[in-house]
């Protein structure tokens, strides 16, 4: 099969996306537009430009050696590859903790489910794509469909919200205000953590890898940041609409609020089916990428992928189940993704220009200048929001 005929291009790209829209990904977006208003706009602009450089920079470096990050950097630096995958695996864990709790929330809003009830048998559901045979079509196609399913509803609130489009614009290129801390959050929900490698694992697990697919390797990811950031669009515009409009935000569950005030008793309904949709693709995403770090430890993880998948499900939902969400846990979780993407990032360019681990292939030096400065102003900023978030918990 030719590269340009390869739907895992598409099915990476999407994995990526819905990994990233989880259900913190819903009230990040709904609570800085309503402090931040039409600025808010210059803050997702930003984050784009960021998003886009960070992932084409580890998606290429990834295919081109056909090895996973934990490997490339394990070459850079023996054991480094090892602390990389606990971070990973670890953060991973939490956030798919903090995914099932959201796909409880979803069918308790859609069905009046117990919130833990729902949560189990979402898990289940997740479960069932990899226990098919083909686990890996089953799972790109899962991702495409809820990623379309996303969008198109969010659209509709959005339309139904009337935001000031012209306004939006404007402040998007000349802010009010510029608020650093919105944007590491959004670029850390976007491509931090486990969601960095997510689309590139699942490229060379599908046999995608080499130099003849630099080019369709950078289209997929910026594809991928293409569609999480319109469903990020949309959700800034339902919320603009209706924050204008000078209505009540639920500090408790804005974004429910948000599709509520927006489209009455249908916008709740419809944000029922997105944050089940966010919240169990991310489960899926997580589980995924977090075995794919696994695999460095023991040969199990390779040989039993699919089965280390569902044990990794099982131990979320088992978590959420007992202990219920970790709030303080998961907003330290999630200021720590913008510091691992400045990690990790920083690896995968000092690996790229070492021509024993890139086989003599050179990285464009754009590519490394851009993404060097983007590993360092997250670095800064990621370690001043992860210290802000610590001394809030102690």
């Amino acid at each position: 099969m030719q590269p340009k005929q390869n739907p895992a291009f598409y099915g990476a790209a999407f994995l990526m996306a819905t990994s990233a829209i989880g259900p913190g990904f819903l009230t990040s977006t709904t609570v800085f537009t309503v402090q931040l208003y039409a600025s808010f706009g210059f803050a997702i602009l930003i984050s784009i430009i960021v998003d886009i450089i960070a992932q084409i920079n580890v998606w290429r470096i990834i295919t081109v050696t056909n090895m996973p990050a934990q490997d490339i950097a394990e070459l850079l630096l023996p054991g480094l590859g090892r602390f990389l995958s606990i971070l990973i695996i670890a953060g991973g864990l939490v956030f798919n903790i903090g995914n099932i709790a959201g796909c409880g929330l979803g069918l308790n809003v859609l069905f009046g489910l117990d919130v833990t009830t729902g949560a189990l048998i979402s898990a289940a559901v997740a479960m069932l794509l990899f226990l098919v045979k083909d686990a890996g079509k089953a799972m790109d196609g899962f991702a495409k469909l809820l990623g379309f399913v996303m969008i198109g509803l969010t659209l509709y609130v959005a339309f139904t919200s009337h935001p000031p489009m012209m306004e939006a614009v404007h402040k998007t290129f000349l802010p009010d205000r510029i608020d650093f801390m919105s944007i590491v959050t959004i670029v850390g929900g976007t491509v931090g953590g486990y969601i960095t490698f997510a689309g590139a694992h699942r490229l060379i697990d599908a046999g995608v890898s080499g130099l003849e697919n630099t080019k369709r390797v950078d289209r997929s990811a910026a594809t991928a940041i293409g569609v999480a950031s319109l469903m990020r669009i949309l959700l800034f515009f339902a919320a603009l609409g209706v924050v204008m409009k000078g209505a009540s935000i639920d500090a408790g569950n804005p974004a429910a609020s948000v599709f509520q005030l927006a489209a009455g008793d249908i916008g709740y309904t419809i944000f029922g089916i997105v944050l089940w949709s966010a919240a169990v693709t991310s489960v899926v995403g997580a589980s995924f990428t977090s075995i794919s770090f696994a695999r460095s430890f023991h040969p199990v993880f390779i040989r039993q992928k699919n089965a280390c998948i569902i044990v990794f499900i099982v131990l979320a939902a088992l978590l959420f189940a007992v202990f219920g969400k970790p709030v303080r846990v998961l907003i330290f979780a999630g200021a720590f993704n913008g510091f691992i993407l400045a990690f990790a990032l920083g690896i995968m360019l000092i690996a790229a220009t070492k021509s024993r681990i890139m086989n003599n292939y050179q990285h464009p030096r754009f590519y490394l200048i851009a993404g060097a400065a983007v590993a360092l102003i997250m670095l800064i900023f990621g370690s001043l929001t992860l210290w802000n978030e610590l001394s809030k918990v102690f």
